[in-house]
Order: structure tokens, then sequence, then C-alpha cells
């Protein structure tokens, strides 16, 4: 990870003195490096966990995340990143947009180094993050149900590059496709997992710890799956008081001032959705779980089950 967070820093860099200080904004504000990580730990089932290109796509993946991050701040109009200003807050819309196309660019140009599949894997992956994004941005259809829909987002937008993340590491260490696409779909798993104990973080944080004020995702008017089950609790006529309540205030609050958006995080914070979202979190972990029961035993196996329980064992 020391060798990564070094490339990393190369990477972002530009011979620019316009340029660079958005291009290595975020990537100094630190982060979980949980992508970079797994290719890494993933690569230790292969039979070369040191070669050359696994870090090289471990700086690929962490690329590609953090340009995702630029334009997510964008479209969300963030005005926090990892407890520091975002970069569209500092440097305005325009300059975020190509900053992270840019960070795009350095990832596909790591990328290359690694051969055409890679590059073809990591277009298809690129690809997925775009679609969940669109999806988010349209909505469900008619005929598939919000919760469905989120977590259709959820697999797109986190699971995909999660996913990739652990496909590179087998396959740059020389391990098998067979091995890569079961490690794949452990990945997958993780990253709705780690989505949806994010929508819970979100709730019940310390902004102390986080870098951001909890119940950020309810002001910005985004149903996450806590309050997806409120309102399909309310289709189905099984919402309670307290619940049809904080569905009134979501719905016609001014959540803008901070003692009315603590209010309805005090609320939600007591009611069984946000349990029932941690759940559905574990049991996405339990998934992921399940998908690598054939590993041989050993400390390998037992440090993707922790990595796994990690991703939503946490407070920030």
């Amino acid at each position: 990870m020391e060798a990564v967070e070094r490339r990393l820093g190369e990477e972002v860099r530009l011979d620019d003195l316009q340029v660079d200080p958005a291009t290595t904004h975020l990537v100094g504000a630190g982060g979980k490096r949980l992508r970079p990580a797994l290719v890494l730990l993933a690569a230790e089932l292969g039979p070369r966990p040191g070669a050359e290109a696994v870090l090289d796509s471990a700086v690929a993946v962490e690329l590609t995340h953090l340009a995702s991050l630029y334009h997510d701040d964008v479209m969300d109009d963030a005005p926090m990143r990892r407890g520091v200003p975002s970069v569209q807050s500092l440097f305005g819309n325009s300059v975020a947009i190509l900053a992270g196309d840019v960070l795009f660019a350095r990832a596909s140009l790591v990328t290359s180094k690694l051969g055409p599949q890679a590059v073809k894997l990591h277009a298809t992956t690129f690809e997925r993050l775009c679609q969940g994004q669109l999806h988010e941005t349209i909505g469900p259809r008619a005929s598939v149900s919000p919760r469905d829909h989120y977590i259709r987002v959820l697999e797109d937008k986190t699971g995909s590059l999660i996913a990739t993340s652990a496909r590179y590491g087998v396959l740059f260490s020389g391990g098998s496709w067979e091995l890569a696409d079961a490690l794949a779909q452990y990945g997958e798993c993780i990253g709705v997992a780690f989505q949806l104990a994010d929508d819970v973080i979100d709730i019940e944080s310390d902004g102390a710890v986080t870098g951001k004020t909890p119940g950020t995702d309810l002001r910005e008017g985004v149903d996450t799956m806590p309050t997806l089950l409120l309102r399909e609790l309310g289709e189905k006529g099984a919402l309670d008081a307290e619940g049809a309540a904080i569905l009134d205030l979501l719905d016609n609050a001014d959540l803008s001032g901070d003692e009315a958006l603590a209010d309805v995080v005090a609320r939600l914070r007591c009611h069984s959705v946000l349990e029932e979202t941690r759940e559905m979190a574990q049991d996405w972990v339990s998934r992921a779980i399940e998908s690598i029961r054939f590993l041989p035993e050993g400390e390998i196996r037992e440090e993707l089950v922790r990595f796994a329980r990690l991703t939503v064992d946490r407070s920030a």
C-alpha cells in the first residue's frame, strides 16, 4: 500500500501549476483505499502476488475511483469530500469535471500497460459506472421497484469497480480466469454491502469522525435505503405513525437548517428501517463470504472474510 500511495501521488501530479492543484487535491485528503487494498489481497491467491502488474492495476482502480468522485461531487453539488472542501466548491464545476477527466485518462494510461484484456475490463467497468449514475439520475422504470432499482445502482456505481479490483488482483498475479470471476462476484457483493453501510452511517454517524454532517443525503433530497423502505411501507399501508411523520418532514420540511435536519436524523435513528438497512448490508457481506467458501482454509481466505466484514463494521 505504501508503493500504491507513492504511485498515486505521482500519477495525479501534472507539470502544470494551474492544473496540478485540482488533480492532486483529493488524493491528498486520504481515503480508505478499499479498491487497491483488495487488488493486493486478491493477488495473494495467485503465484506472483508481487508482480509489477498487480501494483499497476491497484493504482489504476484507485485513479478511476478518484475521478468518479470528482464527477459525483459536481452532480451532487457536494461542498465537502473526505473532510475537506470538494474540488468543485474550490475551483468550480467545469474545472472539477475536466480534472476528473484527466484522472480517468491517467487511469487508462496505466491500464494500457497491462494489455488489451485489461483495457477491455477497464472500459466495461467504466461503462457500468456511468450506467449506474444514469440509472440513479433517471430513476426506476414503472415495472421495477425502487428498492430493486437502488440495488442495481449500487451494483453498477460501486460494485463494478470493486469487482474489477478483485479480478485484477487474481489475473495479474497469475491466477486463472475462473478464480478471477469468483473473486469478482465476491467484490460485487462487497460493493453493495459497503454502500448500504454508508446509508446507515449517513444517519447515525458522528460528523467529527466522518467529516460530513449526519443526514447529508437527506438534506440533498436523496432517497437512500432507509427512506426507500419507509416509502415502501407507506405504499403497502404498513407505515407506522412515526414513519409517516418522518416522510412528511422529508417531503415538506426545509432541511437546509441544522435544527430541522437534526430532528429528522434523530427520528430515523430510532426507526426500524435503519436496523433493516444494517441487516441488508450484513446479508450482502454473507453473500460475499459464501462466494469464496470454495477457497482452501487458511490465512488468505480468513483475510478475505475479515475484509468483507470490515466493509460494514465501521463508523466512517
